[in-house]
């Protein structure tokens, strides 16, 4: 038979795995020692869960254009983009010159600036769920104040006994909005409802269920964290017309996929939810979320109103990022940026895929636009299911022949594309997954 041996696949992947982790150590031995010295002042050395991996991490010292430098001087194309937040590649022009006439005005005021006004209005303008929008440190920040304005809208309607939120598996909406691997201990102290994400029946059933207790449902138009998990249109309107039906108020976070059509996923598909959640590229690179939605939710928060919800922040205004995002959001990712960046993205998504096909690895790539995701399994990915059925040894190698060959790329597989990667850059992203494949075609076996 022409079928290998899977067990000799696994010990043969094993031992590719364990050569890769070496040499990766071998070529990185200033990282290790800034590893080493960070484990002195911070547990495991890390102050950001997601930047982690064995056998440690590398440091970067530099960012310019699409690319990066780390400590031992080596070269990446960065196509990672800072998880989404780094759409518009390492000091881009338009955006400095915001920040640096910022610094010359002073950066902490104290009071109201100029730019906070100019970036609500160009968000309102192109998200369509939001008529007013408030600005937060971060999209963690963004999810926690629109889960608490929801359930405060709720009481206020009437409905006192809507205490629970509908959230799903694979669903990351910040560190204590966690549900990636089931939930997290750290998670806000909300009772959840856990639903099956793109499952119709199953998710109907439960809003059916627990409707009365939900005030709000929360869910990503396409699963990022969560190996670019598209959401389907059916599934998604499903949601829509249940929530419009009972009452609940319907949030899209859309930190991550906003960035994938000029007014977000919602626009794209033509689903628009009561509140929608921002955050990473929208404030110019900086420390950025909001949360926005329906004028009757948003005016919770108006402070002319007596009875009005407190939302303080010392920096959700602050000067750099607010400058940073009218000049990238309102100048830099314009809608054709975002229309032009998005189908760069399907085309070479859709080229990954056609080398992993010819060469009938279980291989492939999910996504949507500019957001990507690499899988070791031949299912299609449409559920959780699917996402768990590839091997994790085979992603975590090609993890580290990526960043052998020069690939800046999540230790998960993820890939958000940057406006600063060119035809070149592309090409030269595509090449090294086409060795990936063809080198390592004999591990890459049907799962």
């Amino acid at each position: 038979s022409d079928v290998p041996d899977q067990a000799l696949v696994n010990s043969d992947l094993q031992s590719a795995l364990a050569e890769a982790r070496q040499a990766y150590a071998d070529s990185n031995p200033k990282s290790l020692d800034r590893h080493r010295e960070a484990c002195e002042a911070m547990p495991g050395g890390n102050t950001r869960t997601t930047l982690h991996n064995s056998p440690f991490p590398l440091t970067v010292v530099r960012g310019e254009g699409c690319r990066l430098w780390d400590v031992d001087g080596h070269e990446y194309i960065d196509v990672l983009g800072e998880y989404t937040a780094g759409i518009y590649g390492h000091s881009h022009p338009v955006i400095r010159a915001a920040i640096d006439k910022a610094l010359n005005h002073g950066w902490n005021y104290g009071g109201r600036n100029e730019n906070e006004a100019r970036l609500a209005k160009l968000i309102a303008d192109r998200m369509p769920s939001i008529d007013l929008v408030r600005f937060t440190n971060s999209g963690t920040e963004g999810n926690v104040m629109a889960l608490a304005g929801a359930r405060v809208f709720a009481q206020r309607k009437g409905r006192s006994g809507a205490t629970k939120v509908m959230v799903f598996h694979g669903g990351y909406h910040g560190g204590v909005l966690y549900f990636v691997s089931g939930g997290s201990p750290v998670n806000v102290p909300y009772e959840y409802v856990v639903a099956p994400y793109n499952d119709v029946e199953g998710t109907r059933a439960l809003l059916a269920k627990h409707g009365e207790e939900l005030f709000a449902v929360l869910l990503e138009p396409m699963q990022g964290s969560h190996g670019c998990l598209p959401g389907d249109v059916g599934f998604l309107k499903m949601v829509r017309e249940e929530t419009k039906a009972r009452g609940i108020t319907m949030i899209f976070d859309e930190v991550m996929t906003s960035r994938l059509s000029p007014g977000g996923l919602q626009e794209k598909h033509g689903v628009i939810p009561d509140m929608t959640t921002l955050g990473k590229y929208i404030g110019g690179g900086m420390s950025f979320g909001a949360f926005g939605g329906r004028r009757d939710i948003m005016e919770l928060f108006d402070p002319t109103k007596a009875d009005s919800l407190p939302h303080a922040g010392t920096f959700n205004n602050n000067a750099l990022t607010m400058a940073a995002g009218v000049a990238g959001y309102g100048e830099v990712y314009t809608p054709a940026a975002a229309a032009e960046l998005n189908a760069r993205g399907e085309k070479i998504r859709q080229r990954l895929n056609a080398i992993c096909a010819n060469d009938k690895v279980a291989f492939q790539f999910s996504g949507v636009g500019s957001m990507m995701t690499a899988h070791a399994t031949s299912r299609p990915i449409r559920t959780a299911a699917d996402i768990a059925a590839g091997s994790q040894d085979a992603k975590e190698l090609f993890f580290f022949d990526m960043m052998a060959a020069g690939i800046w790329i999540a230790r998960r597989g993820f890939v958000a594309l940057n406006i600063m990667i060119g035809d070149a850059e592309g090409e030269r992203f595509v090449a090294a997954v086409e060795e990936f494949v063809t080198a390592r075609k004999a591990l890459l076996q049907a799962k």
